[in-house]
């Protein structure tokens, strides 16, 4: 699927492949969609979803991000990224578009400028996508530091609405305004403990989670590769909390941000989501009749009312631990 041969490729010639591409990959999404279709199929089955005992994994809403290969040689590269776009744009079930595979390997490093190129394109002829890119993904002596210098705000020049790892930011030539575009514009940053740790020795005073904070940069956790790295999204919060002293307070706000900017189907439940203001239909109480509509009409905001009501279920059996009242 994605042997497109392994030529060079100049920003200039971008164009015209975007065009053979269509024609060569017509049809291409419908078959992904379809394998798709067999494979939660067959995890529908595993867990009896349709079944009288399903397993209450049943009830996870499951969401997809389809994901381009940056270590790739360039066209093949493009390919790739090309059918990320196209999947987002034509199944609903693929929420947005991303660029993987480690940043620093020499390909990666040598063609970034021309995957952002490769970006602005495909927003441009996809713009109803939501696009998250792992940039600055990098630590002191693993690279040259030029290589360290722009790589997160040419990511949000070409398009990101969202940055994972970002671990580089303050070796970046202007990083304050980068991380001030990144705050003005509600560009959250996908924060991953472990896979910083573990990847790239980062970790501790060293890591950028509270300078990102500082600057009111909205800030989730990830696990970044949770089979690969042999941990879960409690013990992000849970490095979170230990390692850079977060409260309680601080981690519901990361909780409720990883729904606010997860490209969820729908409107917001939030007016405000930094002071977690609902919307008019939710403001007075969740269980209000136009709440009620606006919640089963809009994906997002059911999950983040079922979020809160969550929380309130732990607040309540926890009443006697001060942290929360911090």
């Amino acid at each position: 699927m994605l042997a497109a041969g392994t030529g060079p490729l100049s920003e200039a010639e971008l164009p015209a492949l975007l065009a053979s591409e269509r024609t060569a990959l017509a049809g291409m999404t419908d078959r992904i969609s379809a394998a798709l279709d067999a494979q939660e199929a067959q995890v529908r089955a595993a867990l009896n979803c349709d079944g009288p005992d399903p397993d209450a994994a049943c009830e996870l809403a499951v969401h997809y991000l389809a994901s381009s290969l940056r270590a790739l040689p360039p066209r093949q590269m493009f390919r790739s990224l090309y059918l990320s776009f196209a999947l987002a744009d034509a199944d609903p079930r693929y929420v947005g578009v991303n660029i993987v595979m480690p940043e620093d390997w020499p390909v990666a490093l040598r063609d970034y400028d021309l995957h952002m190129a490769m970006f602005r394109l495909l927003a441009a002829q996809f713009p109803g996508v939501n696009i998250t890119m792992h940039a600055g993904e990098l630590s002191f002596g693993q690279v040259p530091p030029a290589d360290m210098k722009n790589h997160i705000a040419k990511a949000l020049e070409a398009g990101a609405d969202r940055i994972g790892h970002g671990v580089d930011i303050a070796h970046e030539t202007d990083a304050f305004a980068t991380l001030r575009r990144m705050a003005e514009n509600d560009v959250a940053i996908e924060i991953n403990l472990t896979s910083n740790d573990v990847i790239l020795g980062v970790t501790g005073d060293e890591h950028p989670i509270a300078l990102y904070r500082a600057f009111g940069v909205p800030v989730t956790l990830s696990t970044d590769d949770q089979g690969i790295l042999r941990t879960d999204l409690t013990h992000e919060y849970q490095r979170a909390a230990s390692e850079h002293g977060l409260s309680y307070r601080d981690l519901k706000q990361i909780s409720r941000a990883g729904l606010e900017y997860g490209f969820l189907p729908g409107e917001s439940l939030w007016a405000d989501p930094r002071a977690a203001v609902a919307v008019a239909p939710c403001a007075v109480t969740f269980e209000a009749n136009d709440c009620a509509a606006f919640l089963q009409a809009n994906e997002k905001a059911r999950l983040q009312a079922m979020l809160e009501r969550d929380f309130q279920r732990f607040e309540a059996a926890m009443t006697d631990v001060p942290e929360l009242n911090r």
